[in-house]
């Protein structure tokens, strides 16, 4: 069975807090989503601004692969005849093939919003409907509240549906606006809509209860053969039914047609495509979509799934263009570290003592505030080094930085940084743009020197936590580096009640890190390999 994926991120989900979409972003996530297959592509309201006016005008230029645009609007206003009314004539300038017109299907509505008759709201649909159909458009009609129009009144509900149908609307779509209807009362409400009315039906469901996607999948199972929502579920207040579960769920569990699998596979480059266009954070959360839906962190669920992944996985994460991730913490099992290490090229299982060991040093250190989920490269570090044992290429004498705040309110800060190689000692100063900056810039100072492959690495990213709050100024703090050398990026940790000392840990990880990798690529190089700066005594 084919349903139609109706998308409106642009315009429904462009209500949600902190979602503003430039027309410049909205013609880039329009063609992504044609690219993904969805059948339309709602624009915007072009009778409400100027910025969708302007979306419409260039979108008609444009070829569209696999989707058709529609224009947003409402129906008549009461005073207007539909040949007469703005809104309408918008919507036929936006030239768009179809046009979506939303109209009252609770009787509150009309008469404390509206303020008309109630038979006048069924003429405005009627006519609306009507004028929009002899001018050759596709016309799809929302049924706005229908199913709170249900519960107050259900004979007064399903006249308006009969009404868009008596005026040619093509698709009637039962709306839960205010996204607090039950799947149970859905699926009720549903099944009278299809026998009272004689076209097909669509849903668009909010998820202000948690059950958009609930709702439109019991939707299509009554008979719904579009679904309206948006992607990752932006939206105003809760957000709308999110179309990457729906499809994802129409297309592997209904055995339905959405996409195609040949586009299902890019559902989740496309949902963090729109999260970075949006400039918000991709919710790790998301299901099929999400980093997270395929994480395992449970040393026996990871064991499991290195058997067979069904174990706990409910459908294979290619599927839907998602990664299997294990992580690594005071949960895991030995399962998790070879699963880790295979990642990084590593073969440890002829180690078992060695692994062992490095488990029992990971939970120690995640004890003590260590995490490294987001630190992979210090992770490898520590499993280097649990099997190989540590080569100490160079040590720490000491460390000072020094921040200074002048008369003329300019700030500086001065590192100085003591290190031994053998039996040589390298002393350097150097100054940066804050303490860190001018430890990472007096360290690789030190270093470069003698470490060639550390010419090319840069700090490139810098967080802090602190882990307990109740302790104040003097609490414990986790440091996350990332940085990069042009070719990869890594990330690594430290932690201690010293935020400096802590910082020096990831930064010298970082470097350990990099020797390590270049180690690998070539054996013979001279002071190549990663050892453990020696940590400062406290």
């Amino acid at each position: 069975m084919k349903i139609q994926i109706y998308d409106t991120t642009l315009r429904d989900g462009s209500q949600g807090e902190s979602v503003s979409f430039s027309v410049e972003d909205k013609l880039r996530i329009a063609h992504k989503l044609d690219e993904l297959g969805v059948a339309y592509i709602e624009g915007g309201w072009p009778g409400s601004n100027d910025k969708d006016a302007e979306f419409f005008r260039r979108a008609s230029a444009q070829t569209w692969q696999t989707a058709r645009l529609a224009a947003f609007g409402s129906t008549a206003h009461p005073k207007n005849q539909p040949e007469d009314d703005s809104n309408l004539r918008s919507l036929l300038d936006a030239s768009t093939p179809a046009v979506t017109i939303f109209g009252k299907s609770w009787d509150f509505h009309v008469t404390t919003a509206l303020k008309i008759p109630l038979e006048r709201n069924c003429e405005l649909i009627r006519n609306s409907v009507a004028f929009l159909k002899s001018k050759g458009r596709e016309t799809i009609y929302d049924a706005e509240h229908f199913f709170d129009g249900f519960s107050a009144n259900p004979d007064y509900a399903l006249a308006t549906l009969r009404a868009a149908a008596e005026g040619g609307a093509d698709i009637v779509v039962l709306c839960d606006t205010n996204g607090g209807s039950l799947t149970s009362h859905i699926r009720r409400a549903f099944q009278r809509a299809q026998e009272t009315v004689p076209v097909p039906l669509g849903i668009h469901a909010h998820n202000d209860s948690e059950l958009a996607v609930a709702n439109s999948l019991a939707a299509v199972e009554c008979g719904a053969i579009q679904v309206q929502g948006t992607m990752n579920g932006y939206g105003e207040r809760c957000g709308n039914a999110n179309l990457c579960s729906v499809i994802a769920n129409l297309e592997l569990k209904l055995g339905c047609r959405a996409v195609g699998p040949e586009h299902l596979q890019h559902l989740a480059s496309v949902s963090k495509f729109i999260s970075q266009v949006a400039n918000l954070p991709h919710r790790k959360d998301l299901p099929f979509v999400g980093d997270s839906a395929f994480t395992h962190k449970a040393g026996i669920h990871v064991s499991a799934v290195m058997k067979d992944a069904a174990t706990y996985e409910h459908v294979s994460p290619a599927v839907v263009g998602n990664a299997r991730r294990v992580l690594v913490s005071e949960l895991s099992g030995k399962s998790n570290l070879l699963y880790k290490a295979r990642e990084m090229g590593m073969d440890l299982s002829q180690h078992e003592e060695e692994l062992k060991v490095a488990l029992k040093h990971l939970k120690k250190l995640e004890h003590e505030g260590y995490e490294f989920e987001a630190a992979e490269a210090s992770l490898r570090v520590l499993l280097e080094s649990a099997v190989h044992g540590e080569t100490e290429f160079f040590t720490i004498d000491n460390f000072r930085v020094v921040t200074e705040m002048r008369r003329d309110g300019e700030v500086t800060s001065e590192a100085t940084v003591k290190i031994r190689l053998g039996e040589r000692v390298v002393h350097t100063v150097a100054e940066g743009d804050g303490p860190v900056h001018a430890l990472d810039r007096a360290l690789h100072k030190a270093l470069h020197q003698f470490f060639e492959p550390l010419r090319s690495v840069q700090l490139t990213d810098y967080k802090v936590r602190v882990l307990d709050a109740s302790a104040g100024t003097a609490a414990k703090v986790r440091v996350l580096v990332q940085q990069t050398d042009g070719q990869e990026s890594w990330t690594t940790v430290g932690v201690s009640e010293n935020i400096l000392e802590a910082s020096y840990q990831a930064l010298a990880d970082g470097v350990r890190y990099k020797l390590l990798k270049h180690r690998k690529k070539d054996p013979a190089t001279e002071h190549t390999g990663a050892p453990s700066p020696a940590p400062i005594a406290k």
